[in-house]
């Protein structure tokens, strides 16, 4: 469901070579526990580039505005300062995936009852009361 009024979140970001955000500095959060939550994985997915495909090094603040009227989110990336990041820092959504991949599986149990051995349907389904023999 769609949030009924404006929502805003700000985060302040950096980025590596690749203009990748490596990790979230500080964030401000809405009124709404989902807008903020899918801002902040989009703001971990982002890449932060010039129109012409450059990147310029530093810290960015990413701005999401929600406006109920449109049903539209609005996305705004302004450069907060010029360098003073690590350049080959992994991107922030490549962190996590590999984050998830070290994490041993679990095995997948075997069931627990044979689907052959079960009984037929109809020996377990009772007729209901109201329902006339066929």
């Amino acid at each position: 469901m769609l949030p009924k009024h404006v929502e805003h979140t700000e985060f302040v970001v950096e980025i590596n070579r690749l203009g990748q955000v490596t990790r979230i500095r500080s964030h401000r959060d809405s009124d709404s526990a989902t807008f903020n939550a899918q801002t902040y994985g989009n703001a971990l997915q982002a890449f932060i580039r010039t129109p012409d495909g450059h990147v310029v090094l530093g810290t960015y603040r990413l701005t999401y505005d929600f406006d109920p009227k449109t049903a539209r989110v609005r996305r705004d990336v302004a450069l907060v300062s010029q360098g003073g990041v690590d350049p080959d820092a992994k991107g922030a959504a490549i962190e996590l995936i590999d984050k998830v991949h070290a994490q041993p599986v679990a095995p997948i149990a075997e069931p627990s009852v044979d689907p052959r051995s079960l009984p037929e349907l109809k020996g377990i389904i009772e007729p209901s009361p109201t329902a006339s023999p066929s």
